[in-house]
């Protein structure tokens, strides 16, 4: 079996491995280490399982998601409902500050906005959103505040990157632009590694964007 054909097997081995996706309704093509994803799940929270399950497999360069959501007509859900639903569960995380995030919903598309001081206050409402039956997809437009130089969040990037297990920082290399906008260059064994330097770079307080062109080889 050649290696395109090994890394597609793999795949399908991890998404059947996975329990919250059903594989049997998504396809995998594999071509020069790219990956498509294909065919249709039942919710938004199962599309997201599957890109991470596929992931989580060792030798993917990237991944073209074309996974579709598809609900049957009677599990269908109003935006309004869905928007009440979504207040409400961003109400009752109490890592997401009160009343700072707006809810907007369209053909069961979330547009989520407004203010907030950590990018990890950002992805848990995403996080918390998606799990809502009904969503098709979420588009995270909230932002982040600056409050620190750009020097500060380098350092702070850089030293938690030593601290890591899972990262040979002497590999990485990290600029910050406009006090807020952060480039990630290098290159790293894993996509579990490259996720992890990704993250790092998240955690550091004021980044606004982070830019990966880390190379996973």
């Amino acid at each position: 079996m050649n290696a395109a054909l090994q890394l597609r097997q793999n795949i399908l081995d991890e998404l059947e491995f996975e329990p919250s996706v059903n594989a049997a309704h998504i396809g995998v093509t594999v071509e020069r280490g790219t990956v498509t994803l294909s065919g249709h799940v039942a919710s938004y929270a199962e599309k997201t399982a599957a890109v991470a399950a596929t992931r989580r497999v060792r030798g993917i360069q990237a991944i073209a998601d074309e996974i579709e959501v598809r609900y049957a007509s009677d599990k269908k859900t109003a935006d309004d409902e869905i928007a009440k639903r979504a207040v409400d569960i961003l109400g009752w995380d109490t890592l997401v500050p009160s009343g700072s995030i707006q809810v907007m919903v369209r053909d069961g598309w979330v547009t989520l906005s407004g203010n907030i001081d950590w990018f990890y206050q950002k992805k848990t409402a995403e996080e918390d959103v998606r799990k809502l039956s009904g969503v098709r997809g979420v588009i995270n437009n909230i932002e982040i505040r600056p409050h620190v130089k750009a020097g500060d969040i380098k350092g702070k990037i850089e030293d938690a990157l030593k601290r890591h297990a899972e990262v040979e920082a002497k590999g990485i290399r990290v600029t910050v632009r406009d006090n807020d906008r952060v480039l990630l260059e290098g290159k790293v064994g894993t996509w579990n590694e490259k996720n992890a330097v990704e993250s790092a770079a998240w955690s550091a307080a004021g980044v606004r964007f982070v830019e990966d062109r880390i190379i996973v080889g």
